[in-house]
C-alpha cells in the first residue's frame, strides 16, 4: 500500500506540469498602410475609356486575440480614390493559418466587412457622394516575435460600393452615379 502511494505522490508533479495555462485574451492591434491598384471605366458608351488607378489606403485594426491564433475586432480605415475619400468602418477578423509558436515568420488570413463612410469627402459644389458596403479579405505575413512588436505584410482584394448624384444640366432629370470599386491593396505595417 505504501508503494502505491508513493507511486502515486510521484506522479502528482508530473500531472500538475503537464497542465497548459489557460490563454488569456488580449488586445490586438495592426497599423497599415499601402496603395491600392484597379482600372476604371469611364466616359459615356460612345467614347468610353479605361485606366490604371493607384491610390493610397491606411487601416488600422483594433481587438482582441480570443484564441492563440484568431483575434475579432473593429478596422477603421482611408482610401483615397481620385474622385472620393471614403472612410470605411468594417468588423474585422484575423486567423492564423500555422500554429503560433516561437517561429519569426506567421502567415495570416483576414476579412473586414462593413460600410464606407464619406465624412472627410469634400465634394464640389452640386455633388454629393455617399458611401456604401465594403468587404476586403486578405492574406498576409507577420515577422517578429509572437510576444513582441511585428512587421506586417499584406495582400487583399477590397470591394467598395459609393453613389453620387451630380449636378443637372438644362435638358436632364436626373444624373446619378452608382460607383464600384474594385481593388488590389498592397499594405505595410505593424502590429502588437
Amino acid at each position: 500500500m505504501k508503494k502505491i502511494l508513493l507511486m502515486l505522490l510521484g506522479l502528482v508533479p508530473t500531472l500538475v506540469a503537464g497542465q497548459p495555462e489557460r490563454f488569456k485574451p488580449v488586445f490586438t492591434n495592426m497599423t497599415e498602410f499601402g496603395a491600392s491598384f484597379g482600372q476604371v471605366r469611364y466616359g459615356i458608351q460612345a467614347a468610353e475609356s479605361v485606366a490604371k488607378r493607384v491610390n493610397l489606403t491606411a487601416q488600422s485594426f483594433n481587438g482582441v486575440q480570443l484564441r492563440p491564433r484568431l483575434a475579432i475586432g473593429s478596422t477603421i480605415g482611408v482610401d483615397w480614390y481620385n474622385s472620393a475619400l471614403i472612410m470605411p468602418v468594417c468588423a474585422g477578423v484575423r486567423y492564423d493559418l500555422a500554429r503560433p509558436g516561437q517561429k519569426n515568420l506567421r502567415v495570416f488570413s483576414s476579412l473586414d466587412t462593413g460600410w464606407g463612410f464619406t465624412w472627410l469627402n469634400e465634394d464640389p459644389t452640386g455633388y454629393k457622394t455617399t458611401g456604401g458596403w465594403v468587404i476586403s479579405p486578405g492574406i498576409g505575413f507577420r515577422v517578429g516575435k509572437p510576444t513582441s512588436a511585428n512587421f506586417i505584410m499584406s495582400l487583399s482584394y477590397k470591394r467598395q460600393e459609393a453613389e453620387a448624384d451630380k449636378p443637372l444640366f438644362w435638358n436632364e432629370l436626373a444624373k446619378h452615379e452608382t460607383r464600384v470599386y474594385n481593388r488590389m491593396t498592397v499594405r505595410l505595417g505593424i502590429s502588437f
